[in-house]
């Protein structure tokens, strides 16, 4: 009888406790304790779709005792993004990030303050500028022209493109970042495990983070355990790679081309003259930076690919279309080059198209409100985590014809475009906290379909049914099943 009285008692308090806006936006009943948590399942952005059409484009709800904001329509998104931008741009405290990513000093979840401006900057101006990026075409096409030769191997036999896709995005990347690759031998295959399991862990949810007295579960699970012992070992990886970069250019008497630079050397470079700029830009900070290549340009780069394949492999006569573009565009030439991707519309529809009806990241970084606001007419408190479902805007009937059709024509004449000012197409965000790697994972998507198309002609192994679209569940959402295909030359 008394352990019922103190839940009792403790159930009322946790009534009495929830915050009383004068006007908050429409919400589901919640549980106790949980909230709504148990409500958002494992595929979040269809289970947030189906609760907003019940219950609004701007719809609260509560994750233990921390409220959140979730937001489903191109109009509401606006107004986080561009009219509230400024006050909406904080990231929520995770614990996961902070064990992985050096206390969140990279990018992507630092609070947003100076420090965030500064490395921001950095990046932006120094990492992946126009210019910085298209001086990598070279790696591209080569990485490229090395993922066709892998492929011969291959002939006539299914191929597992995930692992395609992911090797020669890994490729790119290690070479853009890192100055070389890391995937061949011992060396090379401990570090795809890390890779793995540094990306799984980032994208699970921390139950301490909205319930902090039951945090003690994480580390009865052992997941910050795991996640400390990965970030270690990631950092001597780093450290290994800083210090091999410092002796290189002790070892050679003139400065390194600037077209020729890795991300390593650049930061190098930034450490070294940021003594006059005011700005602490210190060991770690550096090390927070590279990891953000590996976090947010390796897996969210290459699951495009690989929706883009499966889309096309299940529509014939648009993959058809796909391969007499980028065939007449490159002609009897071997190899494409990133001048010839210029030309080619209907690829650049065709990746728009897979990143709105599959985001890599279908609901969008957490952000944070530093202050109490009204939202469309709305009370949001200060404190309010705010969830863009990106993917449930991308599908929305009132944006798009037909929105769960894969119709990459719909962009052939239409000036919308991701690059964060329409808001019905937001696949790497908007504001200030828009994703700057945009470009590059673009450039890297363009040519590698691109290439696929051009020497090849694509079927699904025979007897393998209708192709499984199931999704994964996660941060970053991929095929469940590895996507094969079986490639045949195409011979001019």
């Amino acid at each position: 009888m008394l352990p019922s009285f103190f839940i009792l008692l403790f159930i009322i308090k946790w009534q009495n406790s929830k915050p009383r806006n004068k006007n908050s936006p429409p919400s589901p009943p919640k549980l106790p304790v949980l909230g709504n948590m148990h409500q958002v399942g494992l595929f979040p952005h269809r289970s947030l779709k189906a609760l907003a059409e019940k219950h609004g484009p701007l719809m609260l709800l509560h994750f233990g005792k921390v409220p959140v904001l979730v937001v489903s329509s191109a109009e509401t998104a606006e107004e986080v993004m561009k009219t509230h931008d400024l006050v909406l741009s904080n990231r929520p405290k995770r614990k996961m990030s902070d064990i992985l990513l050096y206390d969140s000093k990279d990018i992507a979840n630092s609070p947003y303050g100076e420090y965030w401006r500064q490395i921001r900057s950095i990046s932006v101006l120094h990492l992946l500028s126009n210019k910085r990026v298209q001086s990598y075409g070279r790696v591209r096409e080569e990485e490229a022209a090395t993922m066709v030769e892998t492929i011969k191997e291959s002939s006539s036999v299914p191929v597992n493109l995930t692992e395609i896709f992911s090797g020669v995005t890994n490729d790119i990347v290690c070479r853009i970042a890192l100055g070389r690759k890391y995937r061949v031998g011992e060396e090379g295959s401990k570090f795809q495990e890390l890779l793995l399991e540094f990306g799984e862990l980032l994208g699970s949810i921390s139950i301490g983070d909205y319930v902090p007295w039951l945090s003690w579960l994480n580390k009865v699970n052992g997941s910050y355990k795991r996640a400390t012992r990965v970030a270690m070992r990631f950092d001597e990886f780093l450290d290994q790679v800083i210090a091999e970069h410092l002796s290189s250019l002790k070892c050679v008497d003139v400065d390194v081309d600037e077209d020729q630079k890795d991300f390593v050397d650049v930061l190098l470079s930034v450490k070294n003259t940021s003594n006059s700029t005011g700005f602490e830009f210190d060991t770690i900070t550096m090390k927070a930076l590279i990891l953000d290549m590996f976090a947010a340009g390796t897996d969210t780069t290459y699951t495009v690919l690989e929706w883009a394949m499966a889309e096309l492999l299940k529509r014939p006569a648009v993959m058809h279309k796909l391969q007499e573009e980028v065939r007449t565009v490159v002609g009897n030439r071997t190899n494409i080059t990133e001048q010839d991707l210029v030309h080619m519309n209907y690829l650049k529809a065709v990746i728009k198209e897979t990143l709105r009806f599959h985001p890599p990241i279908p609901v969008l970084v957490p952000r944070e409100s530093t202050k109490a606001i009204k939202l469309n007419g709305y009370d949001i408190g200060e404190g309010t985590q705010v969830l863009v479902n990106a993917w449930a805007i991308a599908t929305d009937p009132k944006c798009w014809d037909q929105p769960l059709e894969f119709k990459p024509e719909r962009f052939l004449n239409s000036s919308v475009d991701f690059k964060g000012q329409h808001f019905q197409f937001i696949p790497f965000g908007a504001g200030r906290r828009g994703c700057p790697g945009m470009q590059f994972a673009t450039a890297v998507n363009e040519i590698v379909l691109a290439t696929l198309v051009h020497h090849f002609d694509w079927d699904l192994p025979p007897d393998s049914g209708e192709l499984d679209m199931s999704e994964t569940s996660g941060l970053t959402v991929h095929l469940k099943s590895p996507l094969l295909a079986i490639p045949t030359p195409h011979y001019q």
